[in-house]
């Protein structure tokens, strides 16, 4: 009986999402599918490509899933904003936006974007597809809300060759990072109710990122790399030397959320920049922050932050932003392992994001069925030198970076 009732939750949750996104799709024969094609995504078939998907869902051959993805008439955003609509629904507002990219790992030439490059998915240099996500994290889950993908210079330079892959031609390049601000822009005007972004060291170390979230007047904690320059009228350092300078006791012990093996503790040590006089109010309403972590079993090891944040927030929270990094990982794991978001075959520009976008949306319907899975069963339980006097100085239960005594060797700067 208890299994009976379980599968008649997931049914009744997805005819219920199916419902909302009907209206994309302005064809009987395209909404069926559409809805053969997601519940492939969610289904058995050992690999979620074209043939196989046909296969489990009865079809004789993947041309109908063919032209769903290349030559329908859709509009893979709306769905996409739908999607996102649908995941903050269902988890909860006071989120984490995160942002981060992946690779798609592929054959040939001619797929939208591909080439050699760089991807952490296998950790080197790679014949890939790369593309920027965002993910939305609450205690009640994570799924993806946005998707870019990014199309190299070597793609942007040649006019025929996007044309061949059916790209555009008012898309030209844009970096990772710019990407990354689109997204977040996008995500934000359209009311999804995160209130704090978080994102690696890829995209914190851009000045123009974290300024943009700065006037988005939302908080944020960003990975940044060991040679980040801080800058402000208290000086310039940079951020590990900074970080060597700290008194033994501004670090303290914090967990920054639970892993597969509980709680992820380490050392923690952050302290609030001096108020920027050129961007900040009077009196401030926000306070930058320098972060670090430290590896309690090797404590050579450490990760560097800059952060934004409301005033009075505690380091613990901080924390608890940085370590939630971690869900998009978990999100691209679970959306390529359960519904297969890489194993796509389409080779256009539009078919990618079609294919990605359907394949978000199946996540996300796992994700509301965890999240209401848990729920119920809770309801059951129920490069500068830095001055040679410590610019660390201990201010009430915190630690601030003061001023030195002597002048400033460098002209403040808007960037910090």
């Amino acid at each position: 009986m208890e299994g009976m009732t379980e599968v008649s939750c997931w049914a009744a949750e997805l005819e219920s999402v199916f419902a909302r996104v009907a209206g994309r799709f302005a064809r009987a024969d395209l909404r069926w599918r559409m809805r053969d094609y997601v519940r492939g995504l969610l289904g058995q078939a050992a690999r979620k490509n074209g043939w196989q998907l046909a296969e489990w869902a009865g079809h004789r051959t993947p041309d109908g899933f063919q032209r769903l993805l290349n030559s329908s008439v859709w509009d893979a955003d709306a769905l996409r904003d739908d999607v996102r609509a649908y995941v903050a629904e269902r988890l909860g507002p006071d989120g984490v936006l995160i942002i981060d990219d992946t690779g798609f790992i592929k054959k040939g030439t001619t797929s939208a974007g591909v080439g050699r490059q760089y991807t952490g998915t296998s950790g080197k240099i790679d014949n890939c597809q790369i593309g920027v996500f965002a993910a939305y994290a609450t205690r009640s889950g994570r799924a993806l809300v946005d998707r870019e993908l990014y199309l190299p210079k070597a793609w942007t330079s040649d006019r025929d060759r996007c044309r061949a892959a059916k790209i555009p031609d008012e898309r030209g390049f844009a970096t990772k990072g710019e990407l990354a601000r689109d997204i977040v822009r996008r995500c934000l005007a359209a009311g999804l109710p995160a209130t704090w972004v978080t994102a690696d060291e890829a995209y914190g170390q851009d000045w123009h990122f974290r300024r943009l979230l700065e006037q988005l007047e939302i908080g944020y904690v960003v990975a940044v790399p060991k040679s980040q320059q801080i800058k402000s009228l208290a000086g310039i350092w940079r951020i590990d030397q900074l970080i060597e300078d700290a008194p033994a006791d501004a670090w303290q012990r914090l967990s920054c959320g639970d892993g597969a093996k509980g709680p992820r503790v380490y050392d923690w040590a952050a302290a609030k920049l001096p108020a920027n006089l050129i961007f900040d109010p009077d009196p401030p309403t926000h306070h930058r922050w320098v972060m670090a972590r430290r590896s309690i079993s090797d404590p050579g090891e450490l990760a560097y932050y800059l952060a934004y944040a409301p005033v009075g927030v505690e380091i613990a929270e901080l924390a608890r932003i940085a370590g939630s990094r971690w869900a998009i990982e978990e999100c691209f794991q679970a959306a390529k392992n359960e519904c297969g978001l890489d194993q796509y075959e389409v080779r256009r520009y539009i078919g990618w994001y079609r294919h990605i976008t359907l394949a978000m949306l199946a996540h996300a319907v796992l994700t509301a069925l965890a999240a209401q899975a848990a729920a119920s069963a809770k309801g059951v339980a129920e490069t500068d030198q830095p001055s040679s006097r410590s610019p660390w100085q201990r201010s009430g239960d915190s630690w601030t970076l003061s001023c030195p005594t002597h002048e400033p060797t460098a002209t403040p700067s808007p960037m910090h």
